[in-house]
């Protein structure tokens, strides 16, 4: 056998050895702590600092849990997952960027749930999706983005937003939903979307669509901005619009 076969061989076992280590690396569920360390393998007992440096090592489907308080930086999903923090601070302080950036497959699921997500006046958009098939938005607070706090542009037919719990607040634009002909859908229930410079809630585009449940829309000279086509559905009296636009269609409660 020569030595260029033999390297060869050796560098094929190798790389077979090293493959199940590899797939073995992302677990379902990964930890993150504010005194982690991004070279920890996110376990419970040694959490990662970062949501980035988490998900590369958590499963398609898998969950990142916060186990104490910390600023846990900017993030690019794209595979389904969640990101989940219960009662413990968690933050997502940027500066000059998305905080979080949904950039998913057509039929993945996300969830966001208990991040507080800052863009200190210059960030661009709180949540910004880009595409995937379902984004949730739960018990967040969003604010001080010099774009929006919750930016929907989806390629994904048929994608949506659902928005429960959350504020947010002290962005240029509070929600906003566009898309060329998808069919974009964004529900908010129970939020309160307030003090954003232009507007609370936008639609743009034949067919995006808003509905909304017990929300409150205030301090933005334009709640509602309902452009080419889109339309917003209120269901039941339980939501406060103060500022210009209206709904489209109001639907009773069953």
């Amino acid at each position: 056998m020569t030595m260029r076969a033999l390297s060869l061989g050796l560098f094929a076992l190798a790389s077979m050895l090293a493959a199940p280590g590899i797939a073995q690396a992302q677990a379902a569920r990964t930890w993150v702590s504010g005194v982690g360390d991004d070279a920890n393998p996110c376990s419970r007992t040694a959490p990662c600092k970062t949501f980035a440096g988490a998900i590369s090592k958590t499963a398609t489907a898998g969950e990142i849990n916060v186990l104490d308080p910390g600023g846990f930086g900017a993030v690019t999903i794209t595979k389904s997952i969640t990101i989940r923090s219960d009662h413990i601070e968690a933050g997502v302080l940027v500066a000059g960027t998305n905080g979080i950036v949904v950039s998913a497959g057509p039929t993945d699921h996300v969830v966001l749930e208990g991040l507080d997500i800052d863009g200190t006046g210059t960030g661009l958009n709180g949540v910004s999706v880009t595409s995937g098939l379902a984004t949730f938005v739960i018990k967040c607070a969003i604010r001080n983005f010099s774009q929006n706090g919750i930016n929907m542009t989806s390629s994904s037919p048929g994608a949506r937003i659902f928005i429960k719990d959350s504020i947010i607040n002290f962005n240029n634009g509070g929600v906003n939903v566009q898309g060329a002909g998808v069919g974009n859908l964004v529900s908010i229930v129970n939020s309160l979307i307030d003090s954003n410079a232009t507007f609370a809630v936008q639609a743009t585009g034949t067919g995006n669509t808003i509905g909304m449940a017990d929300t409150v829309l205030d301090a933005s000279p334009t709640a509602l901005s309902l452009l080419s086509g889109a339309t917003a559905v209120s269901v039941g009296p339980s939501n406060v619009v103060v500022g210009s636009g209206a709904f489209t269609t109001t639907l009773p409660f069953k």
